[in-house]
């Protein structure tokens, strides 16, 4: 028998149950650690609690975090070099023009991590040609944040089993570990566990994708390092370590802790309007440094939306670029929510703090028509594919055909 049942719940569309017979003791381990998640492509609402507030008790996993010192030297040698960097342009010793291409490398990397990798790769949130996917592989690579496969790989699974053990940067191990610590030790087993079944069959067959995958270090030494730091030697006589340091190094480190910033400050510190039973929150200040992520409670909640937040509202420049990118016909098929499904959710999920928030005198006599209306949407399963559906009959009661399964024959 399968470890869990999904089931629907009005709106809020699904929830998990775990049923086991019979379990191994291994099972029994590992179950507790995930039995508040939700398997769903709608959002990643917990709907029911965990109801210990530590989630690292002696009923979990017993886990020995290792330090991965080859990336700790790595990162002391990027901050370095990104702090010496940070100095020569502080004291005015970096010329006009190098700044300049210092800030069109930083932002045209960010870009291609927040638009391409994060909101079309990962979460399918519109479709687009070839000439997009050959730019999302060159500006993504320049970013430096690991190949388009592997970051997907990671994010799904964060998505998936957010905030948990089976997260690679889970919020509830501490600050600094979900900004940058999970990146200098070993993973925790069950991000190893959990990730070998994320659905990666769609970035497979990107032939573009996998042959990033297959030369990524040699395209990161080209488009990373090579062109960044050699275009103001060659073409206005910077010098070299000037042109190290500054567009390589500094852009590299204020980059990287930028996108860093969403798996933290937009897990700790906000509101959560959307969704208020889940870690990510609302941040304009992350919202500010990453041209749009932090609006992380929305995201959560409407993950497939290309949006990322609720667009018009607030400062969300990766939204406004990808509608330019579908004015030229490089990106079509756009999804978002509708006003009807972003108030149904504000009212039965949020915390209150949305201004259309009203839950004593709203009126649900609707609900039906929004979730025929999320039904519809859902149907075309392209925009929502990033390993968090187990459930084929996704708005009917049934037992997964996969689903823990996998995690019962792993186990076993």
């Amino acid at each position: 028998m399968s470890l869990f049942v999904v089931k629907s719940g009005v709106g809020d569309v699904f929830w998990c149950a775990f049923q086991v017979q019979s379990p191994s003791l291994r099972a029994q381990q590992l179950l507790p650690r995930l039995k508040h998640r939700t398997f769903d492509t709608l959002d990643d609402t917990k709907m029911v609690k965990d109801s210990t507030k530590d989630d690292r008790k002696s009923e979990n996993i017993q886990f020995e975090p290792e330090i991965v010192w080859h990336n700790v030297l790595l990162f002391v040698i990027l901050h370095t070099g990104g702090f010496w960097g940070l100095w020569r342009l502080m004291t005015f010793q970096l010329s006009i023009l190098t700044f300049i291409w210092t800030l069109a490398v930083a932002f045209v990397s960010v870009e291609g991590m927040m638009v391409g990798s994060h909101r079309f790769f990962c979460h399918r949130a519109f479709k687009a040609n070839t000439w997009f996917k050959l730019l999302t592989v060159v500006t993504q690579t320049m970013a430096g944040q690991n190949c388009i496969y592997i970051w997907t790989r990671d994010h799904r699974l964060h998505h998936k089993y957010s905030d948990t053990d089976a997260d690679p940067h889970n919020s509830k191990r501490g600050f600094f570990f979900c900004h940058m610590g999970w990146l200098l030790q070993r993973k925790h087993p069950m991000v190893k566990l959990m990730g070998k079944n994320i659905d990666m069959s769609d970035l497979e067959a990107e032939p573009l994708v996998m042959f990033q995958k297959k030369y990524y270090y040699l395209l990161y030494a080209v488009f990373s390092v090579g062109i960044p730091a050699m275009v103001p030697v060659y073409f206005w006589g910077e010098s070299v370590s000037n042109a190290f340091l500054s567009p390589y190094f500094m852009r590299y480190m204020l980059t990287l802790h930028g996108t860093w910033t969403i798996n933290s400050f937009a897990h700790k510190y906000g509101y959560r309007p959307y969704s208020k039973d889940i870690q990510p929150v609302e941040s304009e200040f992350v919202a500010f440094i990453s041209s749009g992520e932090g609006w992380h409670n929305f995201h959560h909640s409407f993950p497939w939306d290309y949006r990322a937040g609720e667009f018009g509202k607030r400062w969300n420049l990766s939204s406004h670029i990808v509608d330019w990118f579908a004015s030229i016909g490089w990106a079509y098929d756009l999804k978002c929510a509708s006003p009807e499904m972003v108030k149904y959710r504000v009212n039965k999920r949020g915390d209150g703090t949305h201004s259309s928030f009203q839950r004593e005198k709203y009126d649900d006599t609707d609900d039906s028509t929004v979730k025929q209306k999320m039904k519809t949407l859902l149907e075309d399963q392209s925009h929502s594919k990033f390993g968090e559906d187990d459930s084929e009959d996704i708005f009917g009661e049934k037992i997964s055909s996969e689903g823990f399964n996998i995690l019962n024959r792993a186990i076993a």
